[in-house]
């Protein structure tokens, strides 16, 4: 890539902002659709945001075939060209299939890696434990990012769990925390404090308040359709306009807490169709909202001043 070359865990200062879980945009037959991705990555970047991260939870990692998620991580990298950083996530259970997938990311040139604990199974600490090493140990040029969603896994990472693994995997560099206890990402950013380690929040209505303690940035499906709303928290409250960020804040907190009314994922195609963006349907089983939920989101966007 150009612009962003990958770096070690002693300078990461590149890792900071709003980074946007990018959709995943199919065609009729569920493959990645090239011209609407590029599309909608120029969309984000133009809109201001920090970094791309590719295939997340809401980028429906889970719905993507292998070979796909190669192709489609080719694109976004590609029209990209380096003007912002681009992280892979992933989500495997199996251990050899994310070392197998993280270094399929760093070949195609990504500049970080985000590694979501297992899913489905309740992993002891020595488990987990070992699933991050491993991880970690092969790609260890690349910033890893652990991100820790106990309501999608049914578990939480500790924040003394946290401390151990990266005394021991030198390129875990940071967390996305989307837990929604902003006591825990307070703690994950007070506890690790004295390491440079860059603590995200996952939760849109909590980016303001995770700023205010310490966090790096935000990683923020709104910024999918919202994109120059959402990078406006973080840039205004870095540049010392405290009040304006809050106020960016409540503005957008109504749009991003009607999502929760959908099907998850499917919020975020139904926002960005609204706004006009061309963001295909979401994978089956999932379907678009309709009737009384996509009201309330048209609703939302209309009081927030997005539509007319």
């Amino acid at each position: 890539m150009v612009g962003f070359e990958r770096m070690t865990r002693m300078d990461t200062d590149f890792i900071r902002g709003i980074i946007t879980p990018i959709l995943t945009i199919v065609d009729e037959n569920e493959l990645i659709d090239e011209e609407k991705m590029r599309k909608h990555v120029n969309h984000v970047i133009s809109g201001g945001v920090h970094g791309i991260l590719a295939f997340g939870s809401n980028g429906e990692f889970y719905m993507v075939d292998d070979d796909e998620m190669q192709r489609g991580l080719k694109i976004i990298i590609d029209e990209v060209s380096g003007r912002v950083p681009v992280y892979f996530g992933m989500g495997a259970i199996k251990t050899r299939k994310c070392v197998s997938l993280a270094q399929m990311a760093r070949a195609a040139g990504v500049n970080g890696i985000s590694v979501l604990q297992p899913m489905f199974l309740r992993p002891t600490e020595e488990e987990l434990f070992g699933y991050f090493k491993e991880i970690a140990a092969s790609v260890p040029e690349l910033p890893v990012l652990l991100y820790n969603n106990p309501g999608r896994v049914g578990y939480s990472l500790t924040t003394d769990f946290v401390r151990k693994i990266t005394d021991e995997a030198r390129n875990i560099v940071g967390i996305k925390d989307s837990s929604g206890d902003v006591g825990l990402t307070i703690e994950f950013i007070r506890t690790m404090r004295d390491k440079n380690f860059k603590v995200f929040g996952g939760k849109d209505t909590l980016i303001y308040a995770t700023l205010a303690h310490g966090a790096h940035g935000a990683v923020a499906t709104t910024s999918n359709f919202l994109p120059e709303l959402v990078a406006s928290i973080y840039n205004k409250y870095t540049a010392g306009d405290i009040s304006g960020s809050l106020e960016a804040q409540f503005r957008l907190n109504p749009v991003r807490v009607c999502m929760d009314k959908a099907s998850f994922p499917v919020a975020a195609k139904d926002m960005a169709k609204l706004l006009g963006l061309d963001t295909g349907e979401p994978f089956k089983p999932n379907l678009p909202s309709k009737g009384a939920v996509l009201e309330l989101e048209r609703t939302k966007l209309k009081e927030a001043g997005f539509l007319k």
